[in-house]
């Protein structure tokens, strides 16, 4: 049984939900100006535990067949037979479950939004058979995961809560960008929407650079509109840094370091802003 979840894990790829929650909880702990309390800490954390976790297994279910020509992607767990499809369909009908639980025992209107976080779950693993935005399209869900932290203690959306999400999701719509660049050729030749395989390589890291520039602009706008002080201002001269050090990694003639600035240099961001904002709410 440990050698199963262990491989569901790994299906999932577990490991990268620690891009989202930390957004999640800065969302949680701007709204609140404190800690919100033992409660809506748990149920956003299983929301998001349950979010992340269906998408993924949904993405993954619903690409194994692309999976399985692409050299990059063979040798993940459905297309080498390692889980069966039915495996991977339950895992996500859990992790939509744990969604359904959390959104309930939160406020009426992360109720009311569940469906729509439902749909925009699925759907955005078919956004790239039919339009080089799919990476904005996954900002967009995974974004509104520190929308989600806000809602989860408000129950309503004020300005802050529009410009973090934006923040977050043009963020992860970037840094999507740059890991594409290692598929430009396979994407191409098989006739998958991205930027890089529309745009090429070169004028992708300029879309990407670009997408980052907004969104470290949209950190900035949402400490402004929430009044926040000096630590916040602090985490987003850091934010700056780090996509400047991401940026400088990825270079169009030597993709060797996606994977550095993809994993490493985004949890430097995900986990460095959690951080300011943490000392932003306790001074």
């Amino acid at each position: 049984m440990t050698a199963r979840l262990r491989t569901y894990l790994e299906l999932i790829r577990f490991e990268h939900t620690i891009f989202a929650l930390p957004f999640a909880y800065v969302g949680m702990l701007i709204a609140a100006g404190g800690w919100p309390g033992w409660s809506v800490f748990f149920w956003i954390t299983l929301a998001m535990v349950g979010a992340r976790s269906a998408a993924m297994a949904l993405n993954r279910l619903i690409d194994w067949r692309i999976d399985a020509l692409n050299p990059r992607t063979r040798n993940r767990h459905l297309p080498r037979g390692l889980v069966k499809p039915g495996e991977v369909l339950a895992l996500s009908a859990v992790g939509l479950l744990l969604l359904t639980l959390a959104a309930f025992n939160l406020n009426p209107l992360t109720a009311r939004l569940l469906p729509v976080a439902v749909f925009f779950l699925t759907f955005y693993s078919y956004t790239k058979r039919f339009t080089w935005t799919c990476h904005y399209w996954l900002g967009l869900v995974i974004g509104a995961a520190a929308a989600g932290g806000w809602i989860a203690v408000t129950g309503e959306f004020s300005a802050p809560t529009y410009t973090l999400w934006a923040a977050v999701g043009l963020w992860i719509a970037g840094f999507d960008i740059l890991y594409a660049t290692q598929d430009e050729a396979f994407d191409r030749a098989h006739g998958i929407h991205a930027i890089p395989a529309r745009f090429g390589i070169p004028r992708a890291l300029q879309i990407a650079r670009a997408t980052h520039f907004l969104a470290w602009v949209f950190f900035l706008l949402t400490g402004l509109l929430a009044k926040l002080g000096a630590f916040y201002l602090a985490g987003v001269l850091y934010t700056g840094l780090v996509l400047l050090f991401e940026h400088w990694l990825v270079k169009p003639n030597d993709l060797s370091k996606v994977d550095v600035a993809f994993f490493q240099a985004n949890v430097l961001i995900s986990l460095g802003m959690l951080v300011f904002v943490v000392l932003e709410v306790l001074a």
